[in-house]
């Protein structure tokens, strides 16, 4: 079974079929917090069944972004093909599946509360930065693109062994870039998807931003296959679904549990020298604790470490949290009024050393010998079990020194 849709209707119904492969960006290594500190509205949440409340994309908060998502492919004269969407886990489109996949917690302002509690809640911009990628996947799937010799002579071959983990270039101008990381350089079947979502964004100004560089024979073959197909029906119109908000029997407070044994992260790293030379080791006469302050700027840190190194999203935020760590364990301290230069040395010595993780797979920069240590998966599991997602993860290095599961 796969969920039914009419391409030109913003409607959108979901039947339920069996579990297929699942493709994701957003990976997680917070600790879930000590429930009982949630506010009481959320805690009456936790212990129902994700299957049972009632979840659908109608009406929900989510519905408007498919609504723009359709807006916008329509004015980029995609006048027939509409993504068919439906409530799932994550982020995602099943492998070679024209279908999308949006997260359950933003179809119910519970939930997104919860999951701004527990983890970062996308949005608005992020949100459409997801749809417009995963719609990308699903225009290749649609038509089936990735079929023909044009599209393999141009992004590569399809059937490429997905990586786990992969080793980028930064910067490279064979790519576009439109997800935090160097997402495009994963597979050809990403390629395709950041390539489309860059054509389709509102103002990304993609002809002027690209000129000269070789991506953009890309990008043109997204905007000739889109003057081709603009008013065709699509080959084929809808797929087989992954995991519903209907298969899934876990409680949210499960759900939250299951994926936090699963994905956490903890980086151990002595930071005594470098952050003493950030900080101060004695109080100021106008100071407060160098963890306040590191702690006010932890997003806006972990955001764009992550988007201009590439690194993968839970490792960045373990090096952000190493540093809150140290600051406290050192009893460091910064001056009243010098945060936006405290700031900028941190976006400096976080980047450095994510850097030395995403080219010699450690902080230090120290090349590793042996096999290394494990790390968290980043991946939810499902009441009927773990899903595997091997298109899922950012790019990383096989060697993790310094990350260890916990």
């Amino acid at each position: 079974m796969s969920p039914g849709k009419n391409p030109t209707s913003s409607r959108t119904s979901c039947a339920f079929g069996t579990s297929r492969t699942f493709r994701t960006f957003r990976t997680y290594n917070h600790r879930v917090p000590a429930f009982e500190t949630l506010d009481p509205e959320l805690r009456g949440v936790l212990g129902k069944r994700i299957r049972e409340l009632g979840l659908k994309l109608e009406g929900s908060p989510v519905e408007p972004y498919v609504r723009q998502l359709y807006k916008e492919l329509e004015r980029r004269g995609l006048h027939t093909f509409r993504p068919v969407c439906y409530l799932t886990d994550e982020w995602g489109c099943p492998d070679m599946q024209p279908i999308l996949g949006i997260p359950f917690y933003l179809a119910d302002p519970k939930l997104g509360r919860l999951e701004r509690a527990i983890d970062d809640l996308e949005d608005g911009r992020e949100i459409m930065r997801y749809m417009r990628h995963e719609a990308g996947h699903v225009f290749n799937y649609a038509y089936r693109l990735y079929t023909r010799a044009d599209w393999r002579a141009t992004f590569g071959p399809f059937e490429q062994p997905y990586r786990d983990k992969y080793r980028p270039v930064p910067f490279s101008r064979q790519y576009v870039r439109h997800i935090e990381g160097w997402y495009a350089q994963k597979h050809p079947d990403e390629d395709f998807a950041e390539t489309f979502a860059v054509w389709l964004t509102p103002g990304s100004a993609w002809r002027r931003r690209y000129k000269g560089w070789p991506a953009m024979r890309k990008l043109r073959y997204v905007d000739r296959m889109a003057r081709a197909f603009g008013a065709v029906e699509p080959i084929v119109r809808t797929g087989e679904v992954d995991i519903t908000v209907d298969d899934m029997r876990l409680t949210v407070e499960e759900f939250y549990q299951r994926a936090e044994k699963e994905r956490d992260l903890r980086i151990d790293l002595a930071m005594d020298a470098h952050l003493s030379e950030i900080f101060l080791t004695r109080k100021p006469r106008e100071g407060r604790p160098a963890v306040d302050i590191v702690t006010k700027y932890r997003r806006e840190l972990v955001d764009k470490i992550t988007y201009w190194t590439g690194v993968r999203r839970a490792v960045v935020r373990g090096l952000v949290e190493a540093i809150v760590r140290n600051c406290e364990r050192l009893k460091l301290w910064g001056e009243i009024g010098r945060e936006p230069g405290y700031l900028v040395e941190l976006t400096a010595f976080g980047t450095t050393l994510a850097m030395n993780f995403l080219q010699r797979g450690n902080f230090t920069g120290d090349r590793i010998r042996g096999k290394g240590q494990k790390e968290g998966k980043g991946q939810r599991a499902e009441g009927r079990g773990q899903k595997t997602k091997p298109r899922a993860q950012s790019p990383e290095p096989r060697a993790e020194s310094q990350v260890n599961a916990r």
